[in-house]
């Protein structure tokens, strides 16, 4: 199984249309959404393609294939607009294999790396967003996550998502970093 890992769209129909391409080319079974769905932010420029509506069309034509949680730049509205729960602020997805494996899924501001860990069990994969920097970690018996933004990278960081990877039996087998053209930077294998 391969869970389909991006963040911080901030209302980009064009970055979302690329990550679906990856999406659909890596034959993954779940997009994992870190938040910042539609808002730009205040301290953002508009990213390229900035359609709110277009965007949530183009999410909600995927809403049994997405799990997302609630970015510090998503309001009341936005789930308005969506057709699939993005107010928790963070949620647990267990992976059932030999052995077990729980992916904890939060947008990052809430929660430094250092208090995810604190609050989730040694062998988690620990995955957010929200720096727009991408980052790929094994530290404190947890792997930590971050795609970076597909529409506004920061820190010489390309737009680009994360695969986390099981195999046949369900046991972890990989998690990685790719840009959107599917060029994997990144990796660590179990």
């Amino acid at each position: 199984m391969k869970l389909f890992v991006i963040s911080d769209i901030h209302g980009s129909v064009t970055a979302f249309n690329r990550a679906v391409e990856a999406f659909n080319r890596e034959n993954a079974s779940l997009m994992i959404i870190c938040g910042d769905y539609l808002n730009h932010g205040p301290r953002n420029p508009l990213p390229e393609g900035h359609d709110t509506k277009a965007l949530a069309a183009a999410l909600n034509s995927m809403k049994s294939k997405i799990c997302g949680v609630r970015g510090n730049c998503d309001s009341e509205v936005d789930q308005m607009m969506l057709d699939f729960p993005v107010t928790e602020a963070s949620c647990r997805i267990m992976l059932f294999g030999s052995p077990c494996c729980t992916v904890f899924v939060h947008h990052g501001h809430l929660y430094t790396p250092a208090k995810a860990a604190e609050i989730t069990e040694p062998g988690t994969i620990i995955v957010s967003g929200h720096t727009h920097v991408s980052v790929l970690e094994y530290a404190h018996e947890r792997c930590f996550v971050n795609p970076g933004s597909i529409s506004l990278p920061k820190e010489n960081s390309e737009p680009g998502y994360a695969i986390i990877e099981t195999a046949e039996n369900g046991a972890l087998k990989e998690i990685c970093l790719k840009k959107l053209d599917g060029t994997k930077f990144e990796s660590i294998s179990f």
